[in-house]
């Protein structure tokens, strides 16, 4: 099997990290716009399966020309590079694997579906963690109630010593947060599809098996992390969210700042130079924020309904660690590793439908959870 990594940042890294060590895959293009990044990333990976190469995504043709021969590419760079990555993966049917996060990019992604279908490919936007892993668990795991009343997913990258003002560090780009901190949430509310603000309903979390411990947490809304779970159960379950974990405080803190107009995108002038208060706020986060400390990533989804005559409650926890001798985050390692996981699934024939379809959709549970628990991604279940 072959597969084509775009992007070799964080996640793409990650991606070309976990193929090159699994069976069955033969080569990894590992492509970006950066030579001299994917050259390194692949020297680090140390694997003669993995070939770097220069690509700039915004040439539509040089994106046919690489993704041809592939069995599968996966987008690890900015959503927005994701609905023309679409189009050229139905045009050179490849089937096509993307971090997402963007619910109008997915929208736009869903219009094609029957191109998808038609040229016999699977487009699988919103892969990684939440949405991803997360939302997979969410589906697969309601399907053991008669009826299911809610449905709970709280997921966040948490670094391990945490600095003031925000006790943040970036796991991922500082365009992807920014996109999960504004704009709307997408949930169900008594039975029916809502949208709320973000970064509101803040509520108390605890990981009180964590090694370590991370004392009381916070957990509100962001965009993005229901993916189409709303549209699978709209009329059927009562209530079904999504909300990032983080250490307390830190909603009010960096809500304040969006408050002020940071993340404006109208010009403002700063001596002779035009700027965006949403570039200067990017810059300001990427150089304060960004970090290699060891991070961890915890998730809880919580599925209550009917089973059996009675009311249960279904839970699924993971806490994931950096995993130090691999130099990977953990957010890296539950992200990348997921997605890499569904792509070969995809390959090999596991998962055989066709169109632009959400993991939730179409994605397996035991056998998602099997290549996890080989990767010591361990997922704990238990009844309630």
């Amino acid at each position: 099997m072959k597969f084509l990594v775009v992007g070799s940042g964080m996640m793409g890294s990650a991606l070309a990290y976990d193929l090159a060590r699994s069976e069955g895959v033969e080569l990894i293009t590992l492509a970006d716009i950066n030579l001299e990044r994917a050259q390194q990333t692949a020297a680090a990976i140390g694997s003669d399966r993995v070939k770097p190469v220069a690509l700039d995504v915004e040439y539509f043709d040089d994106v046919i020309d690489r993704m041809q021969g592939h069995a599968c590419a996966i987008a690890a760079t900015t959503f927005r590079h994701n609905f023309a990555l679409t189009k050229a993966a139905i045009e050179t049917r490849v089937h096509l694997l993307d971090l997402g996060g963007n619910d109008e990019v997915v929208r736009r992604q869903r219009e094609l579906h029957e191109r998808a279908r038609n040229a016999d490919v699977l487009i699988m936007p919103n892969c990684g963690l939440a949405p991803g892993m997360a939302n997979v668990i969410a589906a697969r795991g309601a399907e053991a109630f008669e009826h299911v009343d809610s449905i709970q997913a709280r997921v966040g990258g948490l670094p391990r010593h945490p600095k003031p003002p925000l006790n943040y560090q970036l796991a991922f780009s500082v365009e992807g947060l920014l996109n999960e901190y504004t704009g709307k949430s997408v949930i169900l509310r008594d039975y029916k599809i809502q949208e709320v603000d973000t970064m509101t309903e803040v509520e108390t979390i605890e990981f009180p098996s964590a090694r370590g411990g991370f004392g009381v947490l916070e957990a509100f809304h962001t965009s993005g992390g229901t993916s189409f779970l709303p549209h699978m159960f709209a009329g059927k379950v009562r209530e079904l969210s999504y909300k990032t974990i983080r250490y307390s405080g830190h909603c009010e803190r960096f809500k304040a700042l969006l408050d002020l107009g940071f993340a404006s995108s109208e010009p403002v002038s700063v001596g002779s130079n035009l700027l965006t208060a949403r570039e200067m706020f990017t810059a300001l986060l990427r150089k304060r924020l960004s970090g290699s400390g060891p991070d961890a990533v915890l998730m809880r989804v919580t599925i209550t309904g009917e089973r059996e005559g009675k009311e249960q409650t279904r839970m699924f926890e993971l806490i994931d660690s950096y995993d130090e001798n691999a130099h990977i985050t953990a957010m890296m390692r539950t992200t990348a590793y997921p997605t890499s996981v569904m792509a070969q699934l995809i390959a090999e024939g596991t998962i055989r439908e066709r169109g632009v379809l959400t993991p939730e959709q179409c994605v397996p549970l035991e056998p998602l959870l099997e290549q996890l628990r080989q990767r010591a991604i361990r997922i704990e279940e238990r009844w309630i």
